[in-house]
């Protein structure tokens, strides 16, 4: 009865009772870091290679995109779309591909893609690397104190 409002409630645990209801109503998400590749991990470790050469030399590309090149290329070990599926699903947990989402009017479309590299961190690790520490230069008192001695 208090899912429903109960006798004599005045319907102040309204707004409770659509919070409580919408959150247990929500499916879970599928935990994609324990997904199996249904095959042995040499022969996905191969499969997601493959895949992943086909996405980043393609650009980001939807499932039945993916499937139609990856049939071109010829992947051993690849048996269906299915499969295919479960490798993305696989390479996403193991954080080599991002799902991405466009918004095409009501539509939307999920595109696979590789992670972005940051050509600025790489350029930022170089000029650490190179610069040489220097010596600190004495504050004012310091150097007040100096030359007071």
């Amino acid at each position: 009865m208090w899912l429903t409002g109960g006798v004599g409630g005045g319907g102040g645990g309204g707004g409770a009772r659509a919070i409580f209801v919408r959150y247990f109503c929500r499916k879970r998400a599928v935990d994609v870091k324990r997904i199996s590749p249904k095959v042995p991990f040499q022969e996905a470790a191969s499969i997601a290679e493959s895949l992943y050469g086909i996405i980043k030399h393609n650009g980001p590309l939807t499932v039945s995109n993916t499937w139609n090149h990856a049939k071109e290329a010829s992947i051993d070990g690849l048996n269906s779309k299915t499969h295919m599926k479960i490798m993305l699903k696989w390479m996403r947990g193991k954080n080599m591909l991002k799902l991405l989402c466009q918004h095409i009017g009501n539509n939307k479309k999920f595109m696979h893609t590789t992670l972005p590299e940051d050509p600025q961190s790489d350029h930022l690790k170089n000029s650490l690397d190179k610069e040489v520490p220097s010596e600190k230069k004495p504050s004012a008192k310091q150097q007040k104190k100096k030359s007071k001695k």
